[in-house]
C-alpha cells in the first residue's frame, strides 16, 4: 500500500489495518524461524507497512497537537 493511500484512510481504519499486519507479521517471523517460509521479501513488505501506518498517525497526532496550540 502506498503511502498516498494511507493518508486517504480514516485513523480507525489504519489502527485496524496497523493490528493486522503487526499479527502477520508475527506469523510471517515465526513461520521464518521455523524455516517453512520460501518468500522472504514479505517480511520486509509488512514491515513496510507498518512503519507507513505508524507515520500517518504519527503526523496526525502532530497536526492535531500544533492546531490545539495555535487555538489558545
Amino acid at each position: 500500500m502506498k503511502i498516498s493511500e494511507v493518508r486517504a484512510l480514516q485513523s480507525g481504519e489504519i489502527e485496524t489495518k496497523l493490528d493486522d499486519s503487526r499479527e502477520e507479521l508475527f506469523k510471517l517471523r515465526l513461520r521464518l524461524t521455523t524455516g517453512q517460509m520460501t518468500d522472504t521479501s514479505r517480511v520486509a513488505a509488512v514491515k513496510q507497512d507498518v512503519a507507513r501506518y505508524l507515520t500517518v498517525l504519527r503526523e496526525r497526532a502532530i497536526a492535531a497537537e500544533l492546531s490545539a496550540k495555535t487555538e489558545k
